[in-house]
């Protein structure tokens, strides 16, 4: 599917609050949330730590139909029931 409106790339930034052995975790400033990315995504030429400043550019996110997949949505279920969350 085609995305219906045009991108408004915004510039983001955040602070490292978690690094782990192949992620990272940054909150978002202006309290806008928590986003945990892979290692292999974080473009970088320090070591990486806790309270050190990233910056990335994104658009928002755009939900492109009235349709589920259901492929995913019976993963997540399966996935519940295997935890004991459902």
């Amino acid at each position: 599917m085609k995305l219906k409106y045009g991108d408004k790339i915004i510039e983001m930034q955040g602070i490292i609050v978690q690094v782990e052995d192949g992620a990272v975790g940054i909150d978002l400033k202006g309290r806008l949330g928590y986003l945990k990315i892979p290692l292999r995504m974080l473009i970088t030429d320090y070591p990486l730590q806790l309270g050190q400043e990233v910056g990335f550019r994104m658009s928002f996110p755009e939900v492109l139909s009235l349709q589920t997949n259901e492929k995913y949505v019976s993963n997540i279920d399966k996935k519940k029931r295997k935890e004991g969350n459902l």
